[in-house]
């Protein structure tokens, strides 16, 4: 073995901690497609070094996705799908690929890396529209996946599910679904150290997909709770 090609593969490492990663990502199916939101912050460790990172993209003509966790992973993930994308259009038939074979890629690939000890560090939310069907699923960094009406990442999973599962009917207009995420991601910059107050949220209909430019939220500081956050906590500091 050539002594120099030795040395790189003892070298190289997995990655065994993120180090600049995105938080939670919600997403909806609503009357006429699917709504994902997401914020725009990158922690880099505690510390929230980057405020405009874009978290939603289009895939192909019929997917949009979503990804929390570590950025320059997603990043790769954006270069799988797109040669997924290329080679699909490559054939030129007429057909292209839909949100349910993008998730089906993505549930193969999350899980072959978790079995190569080298995970992509990432939770993902991927929704769509073809042939007037929505679909919605997730899947995490080991491989787990399930599809429904509404789903999470992040602390998401804890802050916005129990508001979705109350509030979340199937005929939801597309004004009362903004609202319904805006809800949630108000509840997310309360309560998550890692959410900003700027954040997108994307539309993907039978027409197409519609990222919306970044904005914040109306938000309100002055709950006695936020002001002394340990009053009555007995034997607190």
């Amino acid at each position: 073995m050539d002594p120099n090609s030795r040395l790189v593969m003892e070298d190289s490492q997995r990655t065994l901690t993120p180090y600049v990663t995105g938080t939670s990502v919600i997403g909806i199916k609503y009357k006429d497609g699917v709504l994902i939101a997401a914020d725009m912050g990158g922690s880099y460790g505690s510390t929230l070094r980057y405020k405009s990172v874009e978290r939603l993209k289009a895939i192909g003509k019929h997917s949009l996705l979503g990804a929390s966790g570590e950025i320059s992973d997603f990043q790769e993930l954006l270069r799988y799908l797109d040669g997924l994308i290329l080679y699909d259009n490559m054939w030129d038939d007429g057909n292209s690929l839909g949100p349910k074979e993008v998730h089906s890629y993505l549930t193969r690939v999350m899980y072959n890396r978790r079995n190569k000890f080298n995970p992509l560090w990432n939770s993902l939310v991927l929704g769509g529209v073809k042939n007037g069907q929505k679909y919605l699923g997730t899947v995490n960094m080991i491989g787990v996946h399930y599809q429904d009406n509404h789903v999470a990442t992040g602390f998401g999973n804890h802050l916005a599910i129990p508001i979705l599962r109350d509030e979340w009917r199937e005929d939801l207009s597309f004004e009362e679904g903004v609202r319904l995420l805006e809800k949630c991601m108000r509840v997310l910059i309360y309560r998550d150290r890692s959410a900003i107050n700027k954040l997108q949220i994307a539309k993907i209909t039978a027409e197409g997909v519609t990222i919306s430019p970044p904005y914040s939220l109306k938000t309100f500081w002055e709950f006695s709770a936020f002001k002394n956050p340990t009053a009555g906590a007995e034997g607190s500091w």
